[in-house]
């Protein structure tokens, strides 16, 4: 059995034993010790141990965390580019599985299961109409390579179920979930995470984009939570010249070490904006600083959410894990990206991103604080960046709330708008795939009609949405372009198809197609900064020296 003891002798076995650390550590070992053994009941030792080191790390900074097996493995998958599984994307369906879309050459696709088929019953466990949780489906359709599982599937309006037997397999997961042509010579690619695939995938969108004749491109980041450091370096490498500083890491026990470009990338000429948001984090925030520091790219967006601390993974023997912060990262021009934090007060750290919206950061560019004293500048052109927590971007998009409603989040909240695309991609997908040939010929032409509006409604009202005329004339552009990237999605069983219906009302991506086909704009940007920023610091420092004189005189 795991105990304390052990893992302070293992401790003691590691890091260099000063009389201050053997004191620590020998009354941690007696704590536990007594607690083991004069304890009025009966102590779960491993669960003792695990509450022991969350409790230390709570004490420490917003990042370092622990997680059981179970728990790292949910985090990790993602990540890792794969899984085992039936390999199917589903929806739940007024309690039912509703298989959106198989993936291409996985074990379903090879059984026949269909778009639009309904899962009821897993090796003779009914899942449908009893209320399971997402997380209780997916443990039965996953698990070991090479294991089967027997699966019950009702199809269309038949009343028999169909059973299919299907032998699990490796599933891929896609961090690139899409790449298309804006315009003739403008490529767009989003991408949601910094995993091991990344970077291939990253490639291979490139390489097909180029081939469509690419001349410029718009790199989606906002919502990118980051993940792994070194997938956001390859891919700075392709844009790179040799030598150029990608990013650096220090701190106090972690000597600096530094990630350079090689010089080899294919991409180190092609025009780039980036797009960010303020849950662009970690490797998004590494790849976006190299870019902007470099003068590379102009970024649009939203000032990032500052996360620039480096976590290293320290596993277990049964497979649980603590993340232990060991360094800052930096970009090329010093610039730290982490905000400001008080050690052991994570609800605060977590709240920021809740304060900046109510300070009226998301919505207004005043709004935004230039430290003087944070002031770096570019690497290349010399122009003046902002360090102090997060990337600011070179042009602010301000969050759009002006079509949405408390119909359209009540109608969200409800499933409703989800639902009635599913519904409606059940009903008419023969007669959809026979009227639009392609994705790009349904972007172009499908529209829903008034009818299918009403229809919309009445599907809220029967989920328990009361009808709202202003809320709904409000968002009725929003709930079309939402429905119609659903309905696009589910029936061409391509996610980028939704980015590519949805863009068309993204303001993220309409100023980053606009400011890379303004070259003197694009430039002026790389060359100059942002005006309005260098009025608005300016403005600042004026206040923030006059409240210092005030402050003197009294």
């Amino acid at each position: 059995m795991r105990t304390i003891s052990m893992i302070l002798m293992a401790a003691l076995a590691v890091f260099s034993s000063t009389a201050n650390t053997r004191e620590a550590l020998n009354k941690l070992y007696n704590a536990e010790y007594a607690i083991r053994n004069l304890y009025v009941d009966t102590v779960n030792e491993d669960k003792l141990v695990e509450n022991a080191i969350m409790g230390m790390l709570e004490k420490l900074d917003p990042h370092s965390s622990y997680t059981n097996a179970k728990e790292t493995k949910a985090l990790e998958e993602p990540l890792q580019g794969e899984f085992s599984g039936i390999g199917i994307q589903y929806n739940m369906k007024q309690d039912t599985l509703y298989v959106i879309q198989t993936v291409a050459g996985g074990p379903s696709e090879r059984v026949g299961i269909l778009p639009g088929d309904r899962i009821v019953m897993v090796n003779d466990t009914a899942i449908a109409g009893v209320k399971m949780s997402n997380s209780a489906i997916q443990k039965r359709l996953r698990g070991k390579k090479g294991t089967k599982v027997t699966v019950k599937v009702k199809r269309g309006a038949d009343p028999q179920l169909i059973t299919f037997v299907i032998t699990r397999d490796r599933i891929p997961l896609y961090s690139v979930d899409a790449s298309y042509m804006l315009d003739d010579k403008t490529g767009y690619i989003k991408i949601s995470s910094f995993g091991n695939k990344t970077y291939a995938e990253m490639m291979q969108a490139l390489a097909k984009l180029s081939q469509q004749g690419m001349k410029q491109v718009v790199v989606d980041l906002s919502d990118n939570g980051g993940g792994f450091m070194n997938a956001a370096i390859e891919m700075c490498n392709e844009f790179l010249d040799n030598g150029q500083m990608i990013v650096y890491t220090q701190g106090t026990n972690a000597p600096r070490s530094e990630a350079k470009a090689m010089g080899n990338g294919r991409y180190k000429d092609l025009k780039m904006a980036i797009i960010v948001s303020q849950y662009s984090a970690s490797a998004a925030e590494i790849f976006t600083g190299a870019m902007q520091d470099w003068d590379r790219a102009v970024v649009v967006g939203r000032r990032t959410f500052g996360k620039g601390l480096v976590q290293r993974p320290i596993r277990f023997e049964d497979n649980s894990m603590m993340r232990l912060t060991v360094a800052r990262y930096y970009t090329p021009s010093g610039r730290c990206v982490q905000k400001p934090y008080k050690k052991g007060n994570k609800k605060a750290y977590e709240d920021d991103i809740i304060d900046r919206s109510k300070t009226g950061e998301y919505y207004h560019i005043d709004s935004i604080q230039f430290n003087d004293s944070l002031k770096y500048t570019t690497l290349k052109n010399h122009r003046v960046v902002y360090g102090g927590g997060g990337i600011i971007p070179d042009i602010f998009v301000p969050v759009d709330t002006s079509e949405y409603s408390t119909y359209y989040r009540d109608m969200l909240a409800k499933g409703v708008i989800y639902q009635y695309a599913l519904d409606y991609v059940d009903k008419h997908r023969a007669e959809l795939k026979s009227r639009y040939a392609t994705a790009a010929d349904f972007d172009k032409k499908f529209e829903l009609t008034a009818a299918d509006m009403q229809a919309f409604i009445a599907a809220g009202e029967k989920a328990k949405v009361s009808y709202n005329e202003k809320g709904f004339t409000t968002s009725k552009g929003v709930f079309g372009t939402v429905l119609k990237g659903i309905i696009g999605r589910d029936l061409y069983s391509d996610q980028g198809v939704y980015s590519m219906i949805v863009n068309h009302r993204n303001p993220d991506l309409q100023a980053a197609l606009k400011v890379l086909n303004d070259e003197s704009r694009f430039q002026s940007l790389l060359h100059d900064g942002n005006p309005e920023y260098a009025k608005l610091a300016a403005e600042h420092k004026a206040r923030e020296e006059a409240a210092k004189a005030a402050a003197q005189k009294k």
